[in-house]
């Protein structure tokens, strides 16, 4: 823009000096013919006119009149247009000069003189001047484009370094990282130092923060396992105390009897998060998911007697630890029987798929409302239709249990009728190595109904 504008005014200031030195030529060469043109009256009474205004008016392409002050032709070239009695004018494409000459003494009077020359003489040089101006603009915003991604990009090198190392901290999260410098002392430095110091107070407040962290994850690990010794002595003596009290005293150690196993339970919960999040990985054996499902059935079976609980399992074998996996299975079963209305149907399946064994637990209750499903998996969160006063831990653990196991949980929703119904939990586990995948003959699990015939009110069924 700034050439363009720049080739404007230099383009019209320079046509403006070349149609003022073309006009002043031809108000030169006029005067010039005016100075030598000499009219006389010969012996026949005629006007002899000199110079030869055809040889003077030639070279430029000009044409000359000579004319009575009436208007009346006296000479003229061949060329010359009718341009009436204009003075100093451009008219029919022509510059116009018009000038009076005396006639000598003897003659008396005077005569106009016309002297034009075409506009057109002119055009060649403005089309020259108005092209390389053109070709200038061009050429010009070319060299500064060229010259201009050059600057720009060593320019923005630096600025470049500093986002391909802010997306690889944001990819690793490594905030110890470091900035590079540029050598340049200016603001793109100044920035390179002040992201540098805040990645430093970042890694600083980051290693603070998880030092905490850990600090109160040993301390809940610590507490919960010394917890278990008095918590066991205190339940055998309140069991004691239970059978051999009458009366309100023994519905009051009864009392006690439950809040204690109560906070055994809770403990035991504490101390198996805790072991996960600061990394402590029980032994290791293969275990057959197969086995641990008819296991948590029958420890909840007391619980179970106003559902219809029905098993369907496969071989399933898995890399893991044989209680933790007993107690995601436990979790599972209990959160369906917590949250479903008696009478409810619950299906608990084992199976494998490629290369994961899979443990599916799902029930025809309310389901899970969607405000709550976001969080379903963290600590502490209990739905509103809980009725057995659970501590909002069961599926934080089946999480925690899955994750330390290489696998994962997901709530996936059920539809029958073209309707949601119910909730279905899918635990993946990696299979053991030495248990390859087992082949199943009724097809994937997504294209079976895995669940077995429906059994009366209070009955558990393993297929």
């Amino acid at each position: 823009m700034i050439l363009c504008g720049f080739a404007l005014v230099v383009g019209s200031l320079t046509v403006h000096r070349i149609r003022s030195d073309f006009n002043h030529e031809v108000a030169v060469s006029a005067a010039n013919l005016a100075g030598l043109l000499q009219i006389r009256v010969t012996a026949s009474d005629t006007l002899e006119v000199q110079p030869n205004i055809d040889q003077y008016a030639a070279p430029d392409h000009a044409f000359v009149r000579i004319l009575y002050p009436a208007g009346n032709v006296l000479q003229s070239t061949s060329n010359a247009p009718d341009v009436g009695a204009a003075s100093e004018v451009n008219i029919l494409g022509y510059r116009v000069n018009t000038l009076r000459v005396a006639l000598n003494a003897s003659t008396g009077g005077y005569v106009l003189v016309q002297y034009g020359r075409p506009l057109d003489d002119v055009q060649p040089t403005i089309a020259r001047v108005e092209l390389l101006l053109v070709l200038g603009v061009l050429a010009g915003s070319g060299l500064a484009l060229l010259a201009g991604a050059s600057i720009a990009r060593r320019a923005m090198q630096p600025i470049a370094r500093l986002t391909s190392t802010a997306a690889e901290i944001a990819r690793t999260q490594d905030a110890g990282a470091t900035i590079p410098l540029p050598e340049a002392q200016d603001e793109v430095a100044e920035l390179a130092r002040t992201l540098q110091g805040m990645l430093r107070s970042l890694d600083d407040a980051h290693a603070q923060t998880e030092a905490t962290l850990e600090r109160q994850r040993r301390f809940v690990a610590d507490a919960s396992h010394e917890l278990r010794t008095p918590l066991t002595s205190v339940l055998a003596n309140l069991e004691l105390l239970a059978e051999s009290l009458h009366g309100e005293e023994a519905e009051a150690a009864r009392s006690a009897l439950r809040s204690s196993r109560r906070m055994r339970r809770l403990v035991a919960d504490l101390l198996l998060l805790a072991r996960t999040d600061v990394g402590r990985v029980a032994p290791r054996a293969p275990v057959d998911l197969a086995r641990i499902v008819p296991d948590a059935a029958a420890e909840l079976g007391p619980l179970s007697t106003e559902h219809e609980l029905s098993l369907n399992v496969r071989p399933a074998v898995v890399q893991g630890d044989h209680d933790e996996l007993l107690r995601v299975a436990i979790n599972l079963i209990e959160n369906a029987l917590r949250y479903t209305p008696p009478g409810s149907s619950i299906w608990v399946s084992t199976t494998t798929e490629d290369a994961s064994a899979l443990l599916v637990v799902e029930d025809d209750g309310p389901g899970v409302p969607d405000e709550l499903a976001p969080t379903l998996f963290e600590r502490f969160v209990r739905g509103a239709g809980d009725r057995g006063g659970s501590f909002g831990l069961g599926l934080a653990i089946v999480r925690a249990v899955a994750e330390s196991h290489g696998g994962s949980v997901t709530l996936e929703r059920t539809r029958r009728g073209g309707v949601e119904h119910g909730a279905r939990f899918v635990v993946r586990l990696p299979l053991a190595q030495s248990a390859p995948a087992q082949k199943d003959l009724a097809g994937p699990p997504q294209a079976r109904d895995p669940r077995p015939p429906r059994v009366p009110a209070g009955g558990n069924r393993v297929v």
